[in-house]
C-alpha cells in the first residue's frame, strides 16, 4: 500500500529528529497512528501535506487565538521583518508591548519579556527565592509550568500522556524543595504551610488547570489560597500562560477576584512567535538585573518580530466581545455533551471561556486524581474519528482545546455537525 505524504515524512523525520518530532505530544503516542504533517493554515482551517482540510481547535496550543495568518497580524510581522530580525538592543515595540500587557493586567507594575513560558517560570522561581529569602516552592499535582527541573514533578499533560511520573535527568536535590499540594484542596495547602513554616518562597498555580485537561477550581478555593499566602508572607505566582485572554481581555485571576504577586504569561502575547513574560509589583521586579542582583538575560528576549506579532494580536483582541467568546466555549461543550449522549458514550466536559476539554470518564473532573480516571484508549478512537470528520484536536486526553475567538456562527454550525459525525463514527453508525 502506498504511504501517505504524512507517513513518508514521518519515516524521514525519525532519522534526524528525536522521535521524529520536536515536542512529545506531536508524536501521537497516546492516540496511535501516524502524526499528521501540516502544510499551511488559513483562518480557522489548516491543511495537511496530503491536502486534507481540518478546522483547527488547537491553535498551536494557544497562541493562535485569531486563527492562522490573520491579515493585520501578518502585516505587522512583515513590516517588522523588513526592518531586520533582531538588534540586541531595546526597541519601541518592547515598550508598547509592556504597556499593553499592563493595560490587560493592571496589577502589574513592571514586566520582563523572555522567550517562552518555561523561561518565565524558571526566572520567577529564582526571583521569588531572592525576594523572600526562602527556598521551598509549592506546586499542585497535575499542573504543568514548563520543563524546568524544580517543577517537573507531578506535572500535567505531557507526562500524563507519556505515562511518565517524572523526568529522567532531574536530580533529586532539584526537587527536594518542591512541595506538592492537591488542586482544589485548600486544606492540603494549609498543611504544607504549617509543616514548612517560614520556609516557602512561593506557591505556583494555573488559575484554571490546562495541562490535565481543563479543570476550573472552586471560587472559594482560589480566594482562600490568596488569603493564606498573604497571611504566611508567601508569594502567589499565577501561571497565565494558557489562561491569559481566554475569558476576558486580561487574566483568569480577574475572574476569581484576586491578584497574583507575580504573573507568568506566554502563548497569546506572542501571537504565534516564541515569547514569554513575567511581571508584578515594582518592589519585586526591581530585584531583577540590571536594577537588582537576580540575574536573568536573553539575547532574543523582546524580539522585535515577536513584539510586533504579539502587539498586533492584543490590539485585535481588544475589539472582541468576550461574552460571545464564553458563549462559543459553552456551545462547543453542548455540542460534545449532546453528541455523546445521542450515541451512548459517557463524557464529562469542562470549559473556561475559549478553553474546552472532554474527559472520557463518568467521574466529575476536578483534580489530577479524577482526571486520571479517563479512558485514554476511547479518547484515541475519538481523536481519529474527529480527524476523519475534519476537526483537528490535541492528540492527548489531557491537552486543552483552544478555540479561535473570531470563529463565525456559520463556522460553529460546521463544527457542531462534524462533532456529531465523529461520535456516530465511534458508535459504529456512519450514516
Amino acid at each position: 500500500m502506498q504511504l501517505s505524504k504524512s507517513q513518508s515524512l514521518f519515516e524521514r523525520a525519525t532519522k534526524s529528529l528525536v522521535g521524529g518530532v520536536n515536542s512529545p505530544v506531536r508524536a501521537f503516542n497516546s492516540v496511535g497512528g501516524n502524526p499528521l504533517f501540516i502544510e499551511r493554515g488559513e483562518g480557522i482551517h489548516i491543511f495537511d501535506v496530503d491536502g486534507n482540510e481540518y478546522i483547527d481547535l488547537i491553535g498551536s496550543y494557544g497562541p493562535l487565538i485569531l486563527g492562522h495568518a490573520h491579515p493585520k497580524v501578518t502585516a505587522a510581522v512583515k513590516a517588522a521583518v523588513d526592518k531586520s530580525f533582531t538588534y540586541g538592543a531595546t526597541t519601541l515595540g518592547e515598550v508598547e508591548m509592556a504597556e499593553m500587557v499592563k493595560e490587560a493586567y493592571p496589577q502589574l507594575e513592571k514586566v520582563r519579556f523572555v522567550n517562552s513560558g518555561t523561561e518565565a517560570v524558571l526566572s520567577t522561581i529564582r526571583l521569588a527565592r531572592a525576594y523572600t529569602g526562602n527556598n521551598k516552592i509549592v506546586k499542585f499535582a497535575g499542573c504543568y509550568h514548563g520543563h524546568t527541573d524544580a517543577l517537573l514533578v507531578a506535572a500535567g499533560s505531557g507526562l500524563m500522556t507519556m505515562g511518565i511520573p517524572s523526568s529522567a535527568g532531574v536530580p533529586e536535590k532539584a526537587v527536594n524543595d518542591t512541595l506538592i499540594a492537591q488542586y482544589n484542596n485548600i486544606e492540603s495547602v494549609k498543611e504544607l504551610i504549617a509543616n514548612n513554616k517560614n520556609e516557602i518562597a512561593a506557591i505556583f498555580i494555573e488559575p484554571v488547570a490546562g495541562n490535565m485537561g481543563v479543570v476550573v477550581p472552586e471560587m472559594d478555593f482560589m480566594k482562600e489560597l490568596r488569603k493564606v499566602t498573604e497571611e504566611a508572607n508567601i508569594l502567589l505566582v499565577i501561571d497565565e500562560v494558557m489562561t491569559g485572554f481566554r475569558k476576558k481581555f486580561g487574566g483568569a485571576q480577574d475572574y476569581f477576584g484576586i491578584a497574583a504577586d507575580i504573573t507568568c504569561m506566554g502563548k497569546v502575547i506572542g501571537g504565534g512567535m516564541p515569547v514569554g513574560a513575567y511581571g508584578g509589583k515594582a518592589a519585586i521586579m526591581d530585584l531583577v538585573s540590571p536594577l537588582g542582583n537576580v540575574y536573568q538575560a536573553g539575547t532574543l528576549s523582546g524580539s522585535p518580530i515577536a513584539m510586533a506579532c504579539g502587539l498586533a494580536t492584543l490590539k485585535e483582541l481588544k475589539n472582541y466581545d468576550y461574552d460571545r467568546a464564553d458563549r462559543l466555549g459553552k456551545q462547543i461543550k453542548t455540542y460534545l455533551e449532546d453528541a455523546a449522549k445521542e450515541n451512548g458514550i459517557t463524557i464529562q466536559v469542562n470549559q473556561f471561556g475559549l478553553m474546552v476539554n472532554p474527559f472520557f470518564t463518568a467521574v466529575e473532573v476536578k483534580d489530577f486524581e479524577t482526571a486520571s480516571t479517563c479512558d485514554t484508549k476511547l479518547f484515541g478512537k475519538f481523536f481519529w474519528a474527529m480527524a476523519e470528520s475534519g476537526l483537528y484536536i490535541p492528540p492527548s486526553q489531557f491537552e486543552t482545546w483552544f478555540l479561535p475567538i473570531n470563529i463565525t456562527d456559520a463556522e460553529m454550525d460546521v463544527v457542531g455537525s462534524r462533532i456529531k459525525k465523529a461520535f456516530r463514527t465511534m458508535s459504529g453508525d456512519n450514516n
